[in-house]
Formats: C-alpha cells, structure tokens, sequence
C-alpha cells in the first residue's frame, strides 16, 4: 500500500503525502525533530528493527529533559539513522512495510519508552496506532442492529470536550440522543476560560481525541482559543451541532420508578423524556470563590477568572490576584506588563515542572514530519502517553517505611523529584533569595497540582510593579484588601484565580433516583462513583469526569473520557440485548470498588499529604483522583459485566 492511500480516523489528516524532498531538506527537517520517538516510528514504518540500537535507547529517568535527555552525540546519530532511513524509504517509492508482527512491536514500544515489561500495553497501543487508518474506539454496533425497533432516547448534559465525545459515539451507534449546552457555544471550560494567557498544560498530542488528531498544531500547548477551534471543528467534522440545545440549562433529572424513564427539565420550564441521562458537565465548571469577610464591600471591579471580565482595562490599575494556582500563574505573566501595580496573594505555592517548550510555536520542519512520516505522530503521543501517564505514577507513590523529617516527600522516587524541581527554583530565583524561601514548596511534589514554567514565573515576580504576599488575607475592604498582619493593600481591581467547586459533582443540577432518593443527600458531600460513571440507586445514569477520575501527573482527561464514553455505550448496548428498560450498578460492586480507590489514594503523594488541594471534598477524602494506572482503567472500560448490573 502506498503511503499516500493510508487513510486516518480523523477528518483533520490528509492521508500521508509520498516523499519527495531531497537529503538536505531532509536533514533540515530532521533537525527539528522529537527524537525519542522517531527511530521507533521508522522501524514501524520500514521493518528495519535494526534501527533500534541499544547505545540510542532513550532513559526514562531522563524522559522530562529536552529530547528525552539524549546526549548531543546520541542526538546526531539518531538523526544520521533517520536520515539514511527516510532516504531509503522515499527512494523505494514510500511505501510502509508489512505491520510488525507482536514480537516487533513490543519491542519498538519498549525501545521508545526506554523500558521492558510493556506487554499488556501492546493492545493499547494497537488502538492508539490505528495504522490502518480504523478508529478502534468506536462502538462497532448500532442500536438497529442489536435491538430492532427500540426505542431508546439519551440525553447529554454538556457540550465540552466529552458531551462532544458521548454525541459523536451514540451517532455513530444510530441512538438517538440531545445535547443540553447551557453556553451559546461548544467547548466547555475552553469556552468559559477566556482570560489572558489561557492554555492547556498537557501537550496537543495527547490533549486530543484519539480519533480526531491534527498534524497541524500552532504551539506545542495550545492556547484557548486554538482549543475551542478544535472543539468546535470537531462538532462540525461530526455533524453534532443538528443535535445541541444551545442557551438551554438542566435544572433537575428525576427517574420514575414506574414509567423506566428519566424526566429532564430545562431552566426554560420544559420537560424532555429521556431513558437514559450522560452527565458531561465536568469538575471544573463552577468558579469557587473565597469565603472572606468584606468580599462583597469591595467598590471596584472584582471578577474570577473564569468569568474573565474584558470589559475592565488594566492597563496602569493597581491589581490583586489572589491564588497562585494553575489559572492565576498564567494569567498573572500576562497582565504584569500592563497594570500599575500587581500585588499577588499567595496561600500555598505550586511546584513548577520546568517546560521550556510551553510558549513555542511548533516548528513547520516538525509538521512537515508528522504529514510524511507514517506512524511518528502516534508513537509520539504514545511517548506522551508513557511519559506523562504510567511511566511516572511510581513517583508520587507512598514508600513503605519511608522517612522525610519534614514531611517534603513520600518516598526515595519523589525525594529526587523533589531535589529536581527543587534545583530549578533555585537556580530561577538565585538572585532573590527572599522570593526564593516564598515560592518554594514544603509538600511532597504531586501532593497538590503541578504546573508548568518556562521561566516567566520568576520574570515576573521580580518586576519592580509586582509584589508577592504570603501572607493570610483577613478581610476585603471597599479599598482593597487586609492581610491578617494589618497591612492594607489597597488596589483597583480583584482578580480571583481561586480555584472550581470541584467535589460538588453535577451541582447545581437536582438529580433523583429509585424512590425519590436526591443523589446529592445520599452522596452527602462525599460523591462516589463505580468507575467515575454509574451510581447504585441512579438507573440509567452516566457520569463522565466523575468521582475518582482526575489525574494527577499521569495522562489526560480526554483519555479517561474515550474509556468511559466506551463503557457507556457498552452499558447501552448491554441494556439493548438484555430486553430490559434499565441497569443500575449493584452496591456491593460500587462499595468495593471504592473500597479499593480509597485505599490505593491513601498510598499516593495526595492523599498521604496534609497540604489543601482542590483533590480533596470537605471532609479531606479523595474524591478526584484516580490512583491506579491509566492501563487500569482502560482495562475495566473495555466492555460493562453484566454481573455488576441488576436489570430493572
């Protein structure tokens, strides 16, 4: 098969593109190349395994340094080896090799990841490949087929990145369904999130449907805008937006035990039937603000990031932004250079994961590798995938035994994390030792979310207009703000970048089940799922990004969302064959399951740790975080057991 007949799931690849450039071009292009994954993706390509040489194999203790840590030696050599094999490829017409058998492949894989044991990854990896252009995630039935005549009406609650998902899937399984979008666009938080300096800090590759990857990504952590494009694409690419109620907000779900059916009602007074409800609201949907004394007195504008006000000009203002959590430590760099004065008030402060790259632009040479190379794009969100997710979960896991006198770290793996992360504050604010003791953290790494820095951070807490506060707020004054020492700060505008009610799942939704039960007094603060999705009591009601399926340092959240809009539909199909009106999860399987998360949370950075995380509910559990591995949760989404379920 030639190259330029491989198709691709996804409507943003054109098929690849024969080479034709000549050796120069080709070194030229190859000099802006990701390495760690590019000598796998030519032995892929070609079947020359000898390409993979052990003295080139990445180390995956160095996987977070630029080129995965490979010296510029290995580097050269790399890019020789890739050289004569794309000339070779090109000069034989460019045309891909025979697929590996499973022997090769593992061995590809365990070559880019720099590592052995990779075996019960390889059908994972098959499905991430998709190298014959099939999109494996797919439901692979249709509800015609499986139930002739039925008729089953699903409604979504949400049009972000997994209502969008969950839409597309029961299209293309022929269910009929609607999208309930509160927002007058699609998106979800890429929508809502608009203030300045808004980006996704997982990279593009792995921040992106499976089945709808680009080659053609502008930065290599999109901004929000380039974000919400690709969601919005995505829901025109799919044809999904005949199907969303725009403007349209649930207020409440109640399930009749006698009619088997949920009932929907919308803030515009209508009720809408529906068999079975897809939660995809999210966690991070409903801004939190701060409970501090005077917060309403304050006489100048105030306004969360989250409802970023652009109306109000910064431009010479005095500013406070309280939070240094993940939205206030992009957004701050951002308005620095514009406002009078920023006074930035800081509770806890965050690890910073050094990310030279963070701000880039993705060079054309790299794109134009991605369009001609067969498969190097996928073994690259692969190394992402690895990198970012199960390769690194053994770093903020509790070590048995293990002492730190003062309680910085959980383990020797997150001891040398902690010296490294360490290292680069201190050589970011070397010259300023008294911001130095301010911004570097007490807490195990991973015991709270982990950002990103390319060193805008330190650049901008030392200009002479900004001032770093580590000191308690007392109370908010119509002038500005107090902090608990007496010091009046007074200033023309609040920023807060504090954070999402994140524990309070589908608020502020009423949502009843079996016998009247309202799902927020039996969770009673504490929400629990059976695999983030489906709640005993709750027929027919799926959750996505639900209790338990956050993540830390390991993957992305489109990820969980593919797994668990897979089960969903699996649950649908499940239910379909059965010929049965409902399935609701057995409380025992619920109860052990979160027995076993519990547990498995407790052993890990954030829940060994005494630090405040957004992680955490009122009552100090765990109620975001998926502790296992992400192998593990594709593993228990591949297809619902109908032993878990009791059929109603």
């Amino acid at each position: 098969m030639a190259v330029s007949d491989v198709s691709s799931s996804s409507p943003f690849v054109r098929a690849l593109a024969p080479i034709v450039a000549t050796d120069d071009e080709l070194r030229n292009m190859l000099a802006e190349a990701v390495l760690p994954p590019l000598l796998p993706a030519l032995a892929y390509t070609t079947g020359d395994m000898s390409l993979l040489r052990d003295e080139l194999r990445p180390d995956p203790s160095l996987a977070a340094l630029p080129q995965g840590g490979l010296t510029e030696e290995q580097q050269a050599e790399v890019r020789r080896l890739a050289l004569d094999a794309l000339a070779r490829f090109r000069d034989a017409g460019s045309r891909p090799a025979p697929a590996p058998s499973d022997d090769d492949l593992l061995r590809i894989m365990e070559f880019a990841v720099g590592g052995a044991g990779m075996a019960e990854y390889l059908p994972l990896l098959e499905e991430e490949l998709a190298h014959r252009g099939e999109d494996r995630r797919a439901p692979g039935w249709r509800l015609d087929e499986v139930a002739p005549g039925t008729d089953l009406r699903v409604a979504v609650i949400g049009a972000g990145m997994s209502g969008l998902l969950a839409a597309h899937r029961l299209q293309q399984a022929g269910v009929p369904f609607v999208v309930f979008e509160k927002n007058d666009d699609v998106g979800g938080t890429w929508y809502e999130n608009a203030y300045p300096g808004c980006r996704v800090d997982n990279p593009n590759h792995n921040y992106s449907y499976s089945f709808a990857q680009r080659h053609d990504w502008p930065a290599h952590f999109s901004t929000q805008d380039v974000l919400h494009r690709y969601f919005d694409d995505c829901a025109e690419a799919f044809d999904l937006r005949r199907h969303i109620r725009f403007g349209t907000e649930v207020v409440a779900a109640t399930w009749s035990d006698e009619e088997q059916c949920w009932t929907v009602e919308l803030a515009t007074g209508e009720s809408v039937r529906a068999d079975a409800v897809i939660s995809a609201v999210g966690q991070l949907n409903r801004p939190s603000l701060p409970d501090i004394p005077g917060r309403a007195s304050f006489a100048g504008p105030a306004f969360h990031t989250a409802r970023w006000d652009p109306t109000v000009d910064l431009r010479g203002k005095r500013v406070a932004v309280i939070g240094t959590g993940a939205s206030a430590v992009q957004v701050i760099p951002e308005i620095a250079p514009l406002v009078g004065e920023l006074v930035v008030f800081q509770r806890t402060p965050p690890w910073l994961a050094p990310t030279p790259d963070y701000h880039e632009e993705v060079a054309s040479e790299l794109r134009w590798l991605y369009d001609h190379v067969p498969s190097y794009s996928e073994f690259n969100r692969f190394c992402i995938f690895w990198h970012m997710g199960d390769g690194v979960l053994a770093n903020v896991r509790v070590e048995e035994g293990w002492s730190s006198p003062d309680g910085g770290s959980v383990g020797a793996a997150n001891e040398v994390v902690r010296q490294m992360l360490g290292m680069y504050l201190g050589a970011e604010f070397a010259d300023r030792p008294d911001l130095l003791a301010a911004v570097t953290p007490s807490y195990p790494p991973g015991a709270k979310r982990m950002l990103r820095d390319n060193g805008v951070w330190a650049g901008t807490l030392k200009r002479d207009n900004v001032r770093l506060v580590s000191t308690p707020i007392r109370e908010i004054t119509p002038a500005g703000i107090v902090d608990v020492g007496g010091e009046a700060h007074d200033v023309d505008v609040i920023v807060y970048g504090t954070g999402f009610h994140a524990s309070k799942f589908l608020t502020p939704m009423t949502v009843r089940g079996r016998g009247g039960i309202d799902l927020h007094e039996h969770w009673a603060g504490e929400p629990r799922a059976y695999l983030g999705i489906t709640v005993p009591g709750f027929p027919n009601l799926f959750c996505l990004y639900g209790p338990n399926t956050n993540i830390v340092v390991n993957g992305s959240i489109v990820y969980f969302s593919e797994c668990g809009v897979r089960y969903i539909l699996g649950c649908l199909r499940l239910l379909l064959a059965s010929g049965h009106a409902a399935l609701d999860v057995r409380r025992e399987v619920h109860d052990r399951f979160n027995e076993q998360v519990d547990a498995e949370n407790g052993r890990m950075a954030w829940g060994a740790s005494d630090v405040n995380a957004w992680y955490k509910n009122a009552s100090g559990r765990i109620s975001q975080n998926w502790p296992f591995t992400l192998l593990e949760y594709w593993q228990r989404t591949l297809r619902p057991d109908p032993d878990d379920y009791a059929f109603l």
